[in-house]
């Protein structure tokens, strides 16, 4: 396929899904088709989307384009009045999960994970500072990378945000970290790996079905040889008035509450390869809100830290939500970490979709159909995406930070 016929793919599914979706604010379709790469760089003509209206400026997206890929356009966020970040706005509304329209995708790179799972691009930027990146990504049935605080430039002055990237699987990110790092080589990771689990670390009230589901995905990766499972208890400390007090300006008042959970962690790597937990303590929500619940709650704990995580697609629940599997290393091992979730991610899911099997056993391969097509009917009939629009009216009381 050419550059031409590449990018040309790409903006037509987006102009025939996203009106349904609204994964995305602006499409420079002109742009794109006009653009000229160079055929010999390493991702001469592949079509990408940058997060939100700033995207295209940021360090990975210059990156990105030096390398030859062709930005297509930027996705939905959050909008102005939204009092809560697990949610999108995009040109066309409000915008939805592609496995189920009546609860959200996530965010904040919420246009980025749908664009991703309704295959509308392969590879979309985001920004994680509380689990924008991660969250959506388990959502939406994609694989999610937050990279190691400050591995990469961000404006985020309080530290708490890296930059990540949102692909189809795994494998399909190494792309992105050979091109936003210098120096990236792939690294060997000899299985199994050792490994931990924790349905909650001790503190979030997880979805009993959630917890199980990523259970699930653990005790296969363990069957398989991916990883050995030592089952001791781990647990830190809600990290959550400490996030929310560095966000606020005033670092000092969760210090003793970082200091401790950076000792636990420090000594759990100090001889354990990964950290296994679900993405979310919960299923995605609906349009009006997450409620009481904390969709950060195993997430922002490494922001804080300064790990790198990931997500890798887990399975569904019952009622037909994507469940991800967080993948957590040591500082500094976003190559070792990506190669794990490689490996994991062979083995994380067992699903069948669309009518007869027909969309290849996991998420991505079912996305490849996209919204429209039967393999997003899983165990239960949902209605279509709708592009009716949410704007600026009334939603909960704020309880979700992203």
């Amino acid at each position: 396929m050419t550059v031409a016929e590449a990018v040309a793919e790409a903006l037509e599914r987006i102009a025939r899904l996203d009106p349904g979706l609204s994964a995305f604010i602006e499409v420079w379709a002109e742009e794109a088709l006009t653009s000229e790469t160079d055929p010999g760089l390493p991702l001469a003509g592949v079509p990408f989307a940058v997060k939100g209206p700033s995207g295209i400026r940021a360090y990975a997206a210059r990156r990105l384009i030096a390398a030859g890929a062709v930005p297509v356009g930027s996705t939905a966020v959050p909008g102005p009045g939204t009092y809560w970040q697990t949610w999108g706005l995009g040109a066309h509304g409000r915008t939805v999960n592609p496995w189920r329209a009546d609860r959200t995708p996530g965010g904040s790179s919420a246009g980025a994970a749908v664009a991703v799972a309704a295959g509308m691009v392969g590879l979309a930027t985001g920004s994680d500072g509380a689990g924008s990146v991660r969250i959506p990504a388990a959502w939406c049935g994609v694989f999610g990378l937050k990279t190691t605080n400050g591995l990469l430039p961000s404006p985020d002055r309080t530290g708490l945000a890296s930059g990540g990237v949102l692909t189809r699987t795994a494998a399909e990110a190494r792309a992105y970290l050979r091109c936003v790092l210098d120096g990236y080589a792939e690294v060997p990771v000899p299985l199994p790996v050792r490994a931990r689990w924790s349905a909650d670390l001790g503190f979030a009230r997880t979805d009993p079905e959630v917890a199980a589901v990523a259970r699930g995905a653990v005790d296969r990766l363990a069957a398989a040889g991916v990883v050995r499972l030592e089952e001791r208890p781990f647990a830190l400390l809600n990290p959550g008035d400490a996030w929310q007090a560095i966000r606020g300006g005033e670092p000092g008042t969760g210090s003793a509450v970082r200091a401790e959970n950076n000792r636990r962690l420090d000594a759990l790597f100090a001889d354990t390869d990964l950290l296994l937990t679900p993405a979310t303590p919960n299923r995605p929500h609906g349009h009006d809100g997450p409620g009481e619940t904390y969709s950060t709650a195993l997430t922002w704990a490494f922001n804080l830290s300064g790990h790198p995580a990931a997500s890798i697609p887990a399975g569904f629940t019952g009622d037909g939500c994507p469940v991800g599997l967080q993948l957590v290393a040591a500082r500094g091992a976003d190559s070792a970490l990506l190669e794990m979730a490689v490996a994991a991610e062979r083995h994380a899911v067992s699903v069948v979709c669309g009518a007869g099997g027909g969309g290849g056993g996991t998420p991505a391969a079912c996305a490849e159909a996209g919204p429209d097509a039967e393999a997003f009917t899983l165990r239960t009939s949902f209605p279509p995406p709708t592009s009716s629009h949410v704007g600026r009216r009334g939603v909960n009381k704020p309880r979700t930070r992203d």
